[in-house]
């Protein structure tokens, strides 16, 4: 008669282990970014100048077989959309687009994308965090907490 425990003898499922990765450019005291989604200069006749903040980069420094990707508003219109995106950024200089969405979160509402499988036979270098984006102005001065995981 099965009881659903596990019989004597047999071993438990092995827990997961995750590591916070250390985001590329950091304080090195967290591995948790904060950030404020900012807009380009625009130029006259249209050009964009100066860097944005939109994306984060986290190191990979060793091989993970699954990563998970959060996301935490710390402010938040509920007129505007948020665009997230997330890459798996490989050592041969391609990427994997794995998150692509739309938000509307309220305050510090977080949300975990994931988790994504390793690409088998692609080393990863680095994870990717894109938030904001020129198509979607009103993000422009959200704030947000971003980290990323990887595990085995």
């Amino acid at each position: 008669m099965a009881c659903g425990l596990p019989l004597a003898g047999t071993t438990a499922a092995r827990a997961e282990t995750c590591t916070f990765l250390r985001p590329i450019g950091g304080d090195g005291e967290s591995n948790i970014v904060s950030k404020r989604v900012e807009r380009p200069k625009v130029m006259p006749m249209g050009m964009l100048l100066g860097q944005t903040n939109w994306n984060t980069d986290f190191i990979v420094d060793q091989p993970y077989s699954r990563y998970k990707f959060f996301f935490t508003a710390n402010s938040s219109d509920p007129n505007a959309t948020y665009p997230v995106e997330g890459f798996m950024k490989f050592t041969d200089g391609t990427s994997l687009k794995v998150i692509d969405q739309e938000m509307s979160p309220p305050i510090g509402t977080g949300k975990m994308f994931g988790p994504f499988l390793a690409v088998p036979g692609k080393p990863a270098s680095q994870m990717n965090f894109k938030v904001g984006a020129s198509k979607n102005p009103e993000a422009t001065g959200f704030s947000y907490r971003i980290s990323v995981q990887g595990c085995n």
